[in-house]
């Protein structure tokens, strides 16, 4: 890889870490000199300028890491740490590609081919005619048009090995995209979607199609000099996460740091707390936020909504989330709903008052130590789907009353972790322990893989239980990623037959050439009422390009 260093001198190319958290590194650079979200950079262990002060060699074996810019301030950035060799640590010097390299030269100098005359406006008495002055031409942001993705045919079968042993299959979609700014404007569309179009002989859901369903995949708009917000697809509401998935949409209206808007979809994601096919919610909302990466950040949301089943009313509800951040350092969130579900024939109806709370404190002191203390209060029995016990994304509704947990590096790239509580619910003759343990190894020698060993025991107000787990990953650049799932479940339950299991589930999602890609995977499970075996396979064409005409 060959880095140059532009002429221009008030342009960036190198950007010191200031600190390292898991999976992140913030860099001493931000909006104002350059760096936009989706930006990339490499970490390198020396400036290679100091030899050759406009262009130099960087060998592979000297490339640290890469990074890719995810926030950005003023005067700082938050980038996500791709490929580690090591562990990053303060000081580290990061470099724009030059690829990156040559956009920002492109947006921001005076070439001797291409000039963009100075132009002075007036605030009385305008000499200069506006639509002289509009038709000035300026190069665009390298994030406008940018478009990166994936479009494909999928494939999948599932043997069922039940009381009635059954074979299915599937023929759909797969869509993941990452466009920025279309056509020069502030609409992006990102996320991942995989789904059917035709089913043959359909059985049982299995594993692999509930956690399909767990994406996200939205078209949203944000521009910080217009006065509208808005987003539709199957996303978070940005401002208050805790009302999980909607597939839908939100509109908002921005006055300085308070955004007023409305929201309303169904709610589609298995693992959220109140998950239920037929379930619609809408309502309004109000957020304030302000603040900066480099100091004290705070974000504050409040509303009301109304929960319906088959478009019946069902539970109006309140809501608010709260946050309160100081850099890495300190983390203070609480979230609550209070609401007054109808009752049905076999549960009575409880009466107005709060659902469900959330708190939690985060302190890191340093880059290697984290600590945790949480409370989390629910009154009503959840209706998450008990299939995604053992894939860790229920693991934020185990742990009821209090709980503190830590995490610690305690040695290069492996963590502890762990999480003791004892649960608080009504009814409860006795508070029982909850816990979990781990640990992740974030890069296992001589293999470049990521690994994490996961146990929990829990009894929670959906039933009781444990789970043992583990997860291993290796990502090659952006050409090759692989993962594998494998582990057992036990948990009793009123809601469900009682489930004991083993699964496994592996994927692999590789580049063919420069346009093509190929993902495959199966899932393998046995016990309780789960017994199939399932398979996928998705071929199609991978784009990175600009829109024409910009």
């Amino acid at each position: 890889m060959l880095l140059t260093r532009p002429s221009n001198s008030d342009i960036r190319v190198s950007y010191k870490v200031k600190y390292v958290a898991e999976g992140v590194a913030y860099l001493d650079g931000g909006r104002a000199s350059g760096l936009a979200e989706g930006t990339k950079l490499i970490v390198l262990d020396k400036d290679p300028f100091l030899a050759q002060p406009t262009a130099a060699a960087v060998p592979s074996k000297s490339i640290v890491a890469e990074l890719q810019v995810t926030a950005v301030a003023d005067s700082s950035s938050v980038a996500d740490i791709h490929t580690p060799k090591r562990d990053l640590k303060s000081g580290d010097l990061a470099f724009l590609s030059s690829d990156e390299t040559e956009a920002m030269v492109a947006q921001r100098s005076l070439s001797a081919t291409r000039k963009y005359p100075s132009v002075v406006s007036f605030t009385q008495s305008d000499t200069l005619d506006e639509e002289a002055r509009a038709e000035v031409p300026r190069p665009p942001l390298p994030e406008v048009n940018r478009a990166r993705g994936r479009l494909g045919f999928d494939y999948s079968g599932m043997m069922s090995h039940g009381a009635t042993p059954m074979t299915s299959s599937n023929f759909g979609l797969v869509v993941r995209t990452d466009i920025t700014r279309i056509y020069g404007t502030y609409w992006n569309l990102s996320g991942f979607w995989r789904g059917r179009l035709t089913s043959t002989n359909s059985s049982q859901t299995s594993l692999q199609d509930l956690i399909n369903r767990t994406y996200h995949l939205g078209l949203t708009y944000d521009n910080p000099r217009s006065p509208f917000v808005a987003g539709f697809g199957r996303l978070y509401l940005p401002w208050a996460t805790s009302l999980d998935t909607i597939d839908g949409g939100y509109v908002g209206g921005r006055i300085g740091r308070t955004i007023l808007g409305v929201f309303a979809g169904s709610t589609p994601d298995p693992s959220s707390y109140s998950y239920n096919p037929n379930q619609r919610i809408a309502g309004s909302f109000v957020n304030i936020s302000g603040g900066s990466f480099d100091s004290f950040r705070y974000s504050s949301t409040s509303g009301v909504g109304l929960s319906m089943l088959k478009w019946a009313p069902n539970r109006p509800f309140v809501f608010a989330e709260n946050g309160l951040y100081y850099k890495r350092f300190l983390g203070i969130y609480h979230a609550f709903q209070a609401d007054n579900p109808k009752g049905n024939a076999v549960v009575q109806a409880p009466g107005a008052g709060v659902g469900r709370s959330f708190l939690t404190v985060r302190l890191q002191p340093h880059e290697r130590i984290e600590f945790d203390l949480n409370h989390n209060y629910f009154r009503d029995i959840p209706t998450f789907d008990l299939t995604l016990v053992g894939t860790t994304l229920l693991d934020k509704y185990l742990f009821q009353g209090y709980s503190a947990g830590t995490r610690v590096e305690v040695i290069r790239q492996v963590w502890l972790y762990t999480t003791l509580g004892k649960s608080s619910r009504s009814g409860d003759p006795a508070a029982s322990l909850n816990q979990l343990y781990g640990v992740t190894f974030g890069r296992v020698p001589w293999t470049g893989v990521r690994a994490d060993l996961h146990y929990s025991k829990f009894n929670s107000s959906f039933g009781r239980g444990f789970y043992e787990a583990i997860s291993l990953s290796r990502n090659i650049r952006d050409s090759f990623h692989g993962e594998l799932l494998a582990g057992r479940q036990s948990f009793v339950s009123t809601l469900a037959a009682s489930n004991t299991s083993k699964f496994v589930t592996a994927n692999l999602d590789t580049n063919v050439g420069r346009h093509y890609f190929f993902m495959g995977g199966f899932t393998w499970n046995r016990g309780g009422v789960l017994n199939y075996d399932q398979w996928y396979l998705s071929l199609g064409y991978r784009f990175d390009s600009k829109f024409k005409g910009q």
